[in-house]
């Protein structure tokens, strides 16, 4: 399921707070690449897009796969944009949807609390009603099968193959 509005602040403290942290890099460009669906929350999911669009780095669309600014003077500039001007992420956002923006979120979030943010990220509920359809129209298909190879039984009392030709 979608992270809870707590996490996903914390994730987005994450970006806009380690960026220069080494160790953190890999894992910020790792968040910036999931889909925005993982937030639950529709404000943090459009800071989340304006951060991804913001940091993501200008090369051929077709030739290479999307990379991030994770670092240095041009992540600061996208995060310092949103702290003085909310309206760039969104027309209607003020200064404090973007407040957390900077701060970093404290020393439970670890490598241990991303893997789990990763998990949660894209644990969603509605796939487990999927697989019952699938179960479903599976059993549908087997039964269905059953009924044709019985009805072929009754037509066709021989167990004799037919000549191809």
């Amino acid at each position: 399921m979608p992270l809870e509005k707590e996490d996903g602040a914390k994730v987005l403290q994450l970006i806009t707070s380690r960026y220069n942290a080494r160790e953190w890099r890999k894992k910020i460009e790792k968040t910036l690449s999931l889909p925005p669906s993982g937030l639950k929350d529709e404000d943090q999911r459009k800071a989340f897009l304006y951060l991804k669009v913001g940091l993501q780095m200008y090369k051929s669309r077709r030739a290479d796969a999307p990379s991030w600014i994770v670092g240095g003077f041009a992540t600061k500039e996208v995060i310092d944009r949103a702290l003085f001007k909310p309206t760039v992420i969104d027309p209607e956002f003020t200064k404090d949807q973007v407040a957390g923006f900077g701060e970093d979120p404290g020393s439970e979030v670890d490598a241990v609390w991303w893997e789990d943010m990763l998990v949660n990220w894209f644990e969603e509920p509605e796939e487990e009603v999927e697989d019952d359809a699938e179960v479903e129209s599976s059993e549908e298909s087997e039964l269905s099968a059953e009924a044709e190879n019985d009805s072929d039984s009754i037509e066709n009392p021989s167990p004799a193959k037919k000549p191809t030709t």
